[in-house]
């Protein structure tokens, strides 16, 4: 007799917000910039995020930085890992790079925001803002979670 049974949604956060974000910079120096421009601390976290996609293992950077009194949480993430493939064959051009994505419903975007707490849709839009400020970023915009089929690589 089954007594309790667990989902996927049991364990990821309904309450965070997801903001896309289009640039060719590092995420070292993308991170920089927010730091400036969104007075935030966000700092390399020790460990990135790692998945396992079609036998390939992918590690996402990841950037984090928790308020002191609002106890929200800042997080920026790369939506791509570059994986270099060589051949069998000792050719000079036998090598090459495969990419992995962490949300693969929307490849086109290089990082992503996540915003974890108590984010209402002013400060947001006010955050998407000062982020396409940033001449470094081409553009931001706010995604919508629910339509995500991979939210599960959010979960960490």
């Amino acid at each position: 007799m089954q007594i309790h049974s667990l989902t996927l949604d049991d364990f990821s956060s309904s309450n965070y917000s997801l903001i896309g974000i289009h640039s060719t910079v590092e995420d070292y120096r993308l991170a920089y910039f927010l730091n400036l421009h969104l007075q935030l601390n966000l700092k390399r976290s020790k460990l990135d995020i790692d998945l396992k996609r079609k036998g390939i293992d992918a590690f996402f950077s990841l950037y984090e930085f928790t308020h002191n009194t609002t106890e929200n949480s800042w997080y920026l993430i790369s939506n791509y890992h570059k994986n270099k493939v060589v051949g069998n064959n000792l050719s000079l051009f036998s090598e090459s790079q495969t990419v992995t994505y962490l949300l693969p419903e929307r490849k086109k975007v290089d990082y992503f925001l996540k915003l974890e707490g108590d984010f209402n849709s002013v400060i947001i839009n006010q955050t998407i803002e000062k982020i396409n400020k940033i001449s470094q970023v081409i553009t931001s915009y706010s995604i919508d979670t629910n339509k995500l089929k991979s939210k599960e690589s959010l979960i960490f």
